[in-house]
């Protein structure tokens, strides 16, 4: 019998509660907003930090584009630049030893080999600096060929070929 006396208790609180409720503050400006789609001035601070994000991303995707390509780049020189200088060594001992047992016709060759070796160290010091200098490569390249040709004109002069 109680549960019949509180439900009807509860039906006459529902009863007299009001059918509608106004709100405490003016709602119908933030509607309209929605209507007329004026954005608000949080949305614009929200719009332009997604702007700024976007463009940082971007930044710094390109950022990481260039580091890989300069870094693959880069590494192509220094593997031509090994196989070069790898070439030059395997010539350069093969020479010495086919003229091993020959008498060299100058003195000074090992004096004026030393300087071209010094000057190959010193290009190769400045192409740690900038791989891809095409200027650097040439010379180290020039300075290799002399080492090659000295070694050669010293053991077997073109003037005594026929």
């Amino acid at each position: 019998m109680k549960q019949t006396n509180l439900d009807k208790m509860l039906d006459d609180a529902v009863a007299q509660l009001p059918t509608e409720i106004t709100p405490k503050k003016d709602l119908w400006q933030g509607v309209e907003n929605a209507i007329a789609k004026q954005p608000t001035q949080i949305e614009k601070k929200s719009h332009v930090w997604q702007q700024i994000t976007a463009m940082a991303a971007c930044m710094c995707l390109g950022l990481l584009s260039y580091q890989v390509f300069f870094n693959q780049q880069s590494n192509q020189y220094e593997a031509g630049l090994q196989a070069m200088t790898q070439t030059f060594k395997q010539e350069k001992q093969a020479l010495l030893v086919k003229y091993s047992d020959q008498k060299a016709l100058a003195d000074n060759w090992q004096s004026q080999l030393a300087e071209l070796e010094n000057a190959e160290k010193a290009i190769k010091l400045a192409l740690e600096n900038e791989p891809e200098n095409a200027t650097l490569l040439r010379m180290l390249s020039q300075v290799y060929q002399q080492q090659l040709d000295l070694i050669n004109k010293v053991h077997k002069p073109s003037w005594q070929q026929i």
